[in-house]
């Protein structure tokens, strides 16, 4: 017993050394990316926003059907629409992902209408974008619902079958205010968090499950109707992301099984600078930059 310890404390370190270097290989090699042809694609909130440009980029690299979900039927018609102009058969269902029997509901639905979903995008998300004290209670417990629980209800929905088939995929848009949260979000920044752990839980415990697999995607402020108003200090050295480079980045990583990414790259040093600094350093970094009032001209989705 003692020597079979031995042995698996040795081989621990060159593991590591491996990974790390097929790691630093793969990022100089082109990638080989998934066939999409036989693919299933379901986006939650496919309406609009990052979940429109989502669902063209998964139409445009061959995804044989797109499913949108979403609350407003003019947002998901127009989507759908698009999507059939483009040659790729598309259906949307109105569904609210924080009410969980509606979701059960419109999942059964769609196997039975379209079939089994072998890719979920989790990409449905509100913000109230205010401080606590001034947060309506209703207002914080749907950002909760639709951001956090949301994914709870719809993966419990499709992952079974994927575990069946051995065959699916979990994607999460989550944002980079999970591990760097600002004032005046409290709302979209504590869901976030939850969602990166759901995410990461999800991710460890379908390791010994084949063909199933997840991705967290965690970008910078995007430019979408959603955080209209939101404005950074120096938006020249930090711009907001554009959607359709969020979503191209987003098949990207499904492609090639990433488990996680963060856009832009630069965020990979605000996470170990979070690690490393004290908290009145992070606390100036945030006066800095701006984010700390970055909240303050908050309009959103009108």
């Amino acid at each position: 017993m003692i020597w079979k310890w031995l042995g698996a404390l040795l081989l621990f370190p060159v593991q590591m050394v491996y990974l790390v270097v097929k790691a630093a290989v793969c990022l100089l090699l082109p990638p080989k990316l998934r066939d999409l042809s036989r693919e299933n694609v379901l986006v939650t909130g496919g309406g609009r926003g990052i979940g429109r440009h989502l669902a063209r980029e998964f139409a445009r690299r061959g995804a044989r059907k797109i499913i949108l979900w979403g609350r407003t039927e003019k947002c998901l018609k127009e989507t759908t629409e698009e999507i059939r102009m483009m040659g790729t058969e598309c259906h949307y269902f109105i569904c609210d992902v924080g009410n969980r029997e509606e979701v059960y509901r419109q999942a059964k639905a769609v196997r039975e209408k379209v079939g089994d979903i072998t890719i979920l995008v989790n990409n449905a998300a509100v913000v109230h974008g205010k401080s606590l004290m001034d947060s309506d209670d209703d207002a914080l417990l749907k950002s909760q619902h639709i951001n956090t629980l949301g994914q709870f209800w719809t993966t419990k929905a499709f992952l079974p079958r994927m575990l069946e088939l051995q065959n699916g995929h979990i994607v999460c848009l989550n944002s980079v205010l999970a591990l760097s949260a600002i004032p005046g979000a409290i709302d979209y920044c504590t869901s976030k968090a939850s969602s990166f752990a759901f995410m990461e839980s999800l991710t460890l415990g379908l390791l010994d499950c084949p063909g199933v697999n997840a991705t967290t995607v965690l970008p910078f402020h995007t430019s979408t109707e959603m955080f209209q108003g939101m404005r950074i200090r120096f938006p020249s050295l930090f711009p907001p992301l554009k959607p359709e480079t969020v979503a191209r980045r987003t098949v990207e990583a499904v492609q090639m099984n990433q488990a996680f990414l963060l856009l832009p790259w630069t965020m990979h040093v605000l996470v170990i600078l979070k690690s490393i600094l004290p908290q009145a350093a992070l606390e100036e970094i945030h006066k800095f930059s701006g984010s700390y009032t970055c909240m303050n001209t908050f309009k959103g989705r009108t």
